[in-house]
């Protein structure tokens, strides 16, 4: 009759755990290189900055993240859907505004077009984008100025949940900027000044130079 012996199972040594430890820090240093360069253009406008200079736009801190497809639906003015993962890799400049565009909405989408030509050779860094989140069709008279924009409409509840505007104003008072990452982070006041915010721009722009490629 054979005899059994029951031994103890091995137990792993501490090599696996260095190995296990050696790994996340490896995930660590690579996700800390890639970031690197948009927390340092970041930190050089917030933090860097000679005595007496300061941003015209409200900074957003933190940035909020642009919502996921399921959050903030996007269609074109001929109803194809667009994701907001194909916004992003630009710079964006966002207007609000429903689709009979009132006076104000009209100087904005100017404003916004003219912002984008004074950049000169960093202009292709940059893409309009008019949010239309009242259901109304865009007004035909405006299609020719808004060739290269995107015109979107999207759902007011939705989009409440990721712009926000300053105490006391709607949402269509402000133009918004978001950065390529789709991380929403400024907002000019209303009736702003654009000379001032050409100046926020411009050093965004340069400040972001090592990460940020032009065109998509």
């Amino acid at each position: 009759m054979l005899g059994l012996s029951v031994h103890s199972m091995p137990q792993p040594d501490g090599a696996v755990g260095r190995r296990t430890r050696l790994g996340r820090l490896k995930m660590l240093l690579v996700w800390a290189v890639c970031a690197a360069p948009v927390v340092l253009s970041y930190f050089s406008f917030y933090v860097l900055r000679p005595e007496g200079r300061s941003n015209y736009g409200s900074l957003i801190t933190p940035p909020v993240a642009m919502p996921g497809a399921d959050q903030l639906p996007l269609r074109d003015v001929e109803g194809r859907v667009v994701t907001p993962a194909q916004l992003r890799g630009q710079w964006l400049l966002v207007v609000v505004a429903g689709g009979a565009c009132d006076a104000l909405c009209e100087q904005q989408l100017y404003l916004q077009r003219q912002l984008r030509e004074v950049l000169g050779k960093d202009k292709d860094r940059l893409d309009r984008v008019w949010l239309v989140p009242d259901g109304t069709p865009v007004r035909p008279a405006l299609w020719p100025a808004m060739k290269q924009a995107w015109v979107l409409q999207t759902d007011a509840s939705a989009l409440q949940r990721w712009l926000k505007p300053a105490a006391g104003e709607a949402l269509s008072s402000h133009i918004y900027l978001v950065d390529p990452r789709g991380d929403w982070m400024m907002r000019w006041p209303t009736q702003a000044d654009p000379t001032r915010m050409k100046k926020d721009l411009v050093r965004l722009l340069k400040a972001a130079e090592s990460w940020d490629e032009s065109g998509r």
